[in-house]
């Protein structure tokens, strides 16, 4: 009779005792004083002095539902760049668009760029699609089973969308595709989530739905995230399908304003472009920009928008073309992730930050996103300026270093 192995005890490199843990306090420690103690305790473990992180104007009750463990904030540089003239169907007119970010140099390019769009006439943008997507898998015995059921789901998608509306009513269940591998199947779910970002809404309703199905198609297992919806990560199906808006934005800079405000002509703006799309064909980058994901972060943290969003929207891609008069520039965001609702939005200095753009609150996403699609645009001309004048390192010279005083 074999004797059953002893496990052997691992002892962990370092010992954590119970004064070592977190002080677990009472309603999860969001009032002021509740806040002061936990950060108390943090500076005596830490032997550091947290004066800074633990002064704020903000009311730490607000925090709650946007942070665990609170001991007060970190305060970023917050700067404005602008104006950018806006033609959409949501955002028109002049904008001045908040930005926060340590990077010194980015908002000046950003700020020349909107400039010279504004003295072209205005960006033109275009609010397209506007759907969030959630992707669950369900699993069957064989390739058979999973065939059936993908020829089942589309007959029964007015059932699928009464199961989402028990969950919700700011979000509707718009769409359902499947892709089938071998015998597990993914069904990507299309949402219309209004002014909110959503992933949560979508998740609670989605997972409603995957129950319905499930109760309705005997025989099927399903994990609510199968990783193809591609939430806060870069990738092709972004790119094609999309996620939350997909924006575009384009204009035309003359010849005399490409001169004097972004001292290149159009044939030099255009051969930066074209020789900066060889190198992202070389590195294998999905779609092509200079630095969506700077202005973006900027803004993301300015807003109070779920920064790690950035990820999935800076994917998309920037165009230059020759015109006789100049040059037609455009950017193109297919996975644009933003919010005037719900998260981080509605907290003091983030709310503030949108109410200067008049974006926040109910009926403002598609708005904002245009917004942020010109402003985006206008840091793709900056930049690609820059390198083709050869001013990119004396801009960030003179504004990009924080040189320690003498």
């Amino acid at each position: 009779m074999s004797k059953t192995p002893k496990t052997r005890k691992v002892k962990p490199a370092v010992e954590i005792g119970p004064g070592d843990l977190l002080p677990r306090l009472k309603d999860q420690g969001y009032s002021a004083e509740r806040v002061a103690q936990r950060r108390a305790w943090v500076e005596s473990k830490s032997h550091s002095q947290l004066t800074h992180i633990g002064t704020h104007s903000i009311d730490t009750e607000l925090l709650r539902g946007n942070i665990e463990n609170p001991i007060g904030v970190a305060q970023v540089p917050l700067g404005v760049a602008g104006p950018v003239l806006v033609h959409g169907r949501y955002a028109r007119g002049l904008f001045y668009v908040p930005m926060a970010t340590t990077e010194g140099a980015l908002i000046r390019s950003y700020e020349r760029g909107m400039v010279a769009l504004t003295r072209s006439g205005g960006v033109r943008v275009a609010v397209l699609e506007d759907e969030n997507q959630i992707a669950p898998s369900f699993f069957f015995e064989d390739v058979a089973g999973a065939r059936k059921f993908t020829e089942w789901v589309p007959k029964h998608l007015r059932g699928m969308k009464s199961a989402a509306a028990t969950t919700t009513r700011h979000g509707a269940l718009t769409a359902a595709k499947c892709y089938q591998i071998g015998r597990q199947v993914i069904v990507n779910l299309g949402f219309s989530t209004g002014d909110a970002q959503g992933m949560n809404m979508i998740a609670k309703a989605g997972d409603a739905v995957c129950r319905w199905m499930a109760a309705q198609h005997p025989g099927s297992r399903y994990l609510l995230f199968s990783g193809m919806c591609s939430e806060k990560r870069a990738s092709g199906f972004v790119m094609l399908r999309g996620k939350g808006k997909r924006v575009t934005a384009g204009a035309l800079i003359p010849h005399d304003v490409l001169r004097m405000y972004l001292h290149v002509t159009a044939e030099q703006l255009l051969r930066v472009w074209q020789s900066t799309v060889i190198g992202h064909l070389q590195a294998g980058a999905l779609g092509y920009n200079a630095h969506y994901a700077n202005g973006l972060a900027a803004i993301f943290i300015a807003t109070g928008q779920d920064v790690a969003n950035v990820t999935n929207s800076a994917v998309g891609i920037t165009n230059f073309e020759l015109h006789p008069d100049g040059v037609y520039v455009s950017a193109t965001l297919p996975a644009l992730s933003v919010a005037t609702v719900g998260g981080g939005t509605n907290l003091p200095t983030q709310r503030e930050a949108l109410k200067m753009m008049d974006c926040h609150g109910t009926g403002k996403a598609r708005k904002f996103a245009e917004i942020v699609a010109a402003a985006i645009l206008g840091g793709e001309i900056s930049m690609g300026a820059a390198i083709a004048s050869g001013e990119f390192v004396a801009a960030h010279e003179q504004y990009g270093r924080n040189r320690p005083d003498k």
